[in-house]
């Protein structure tokens, strides 16, 4: 990883609307799962940046 690594990266959530369930769904997932669509979310919606 670069130096500086997750520092330089943020993600902002504001003005999001979706809910944990609807993200997720309603059966429990496994860790691996659950971190998977956290990142599906964050890039579908351009919510990632990088500060340089």
């Amino acid at each position: 990883m670069a130096r500086g690594g997750l520092k330089k990266m943020t993600v902002n959530f504001k003005g999001r609307t979706e809910s944990l369930e609807k993200i997720f769904g309603a059966k429990p997932l496994p860790v691996t799962e659950m971190t998977k669509r956290i990142w599906k979310v964050i890039k579908s919606h351009k919510l990632l940046r990088t500060n340089k």
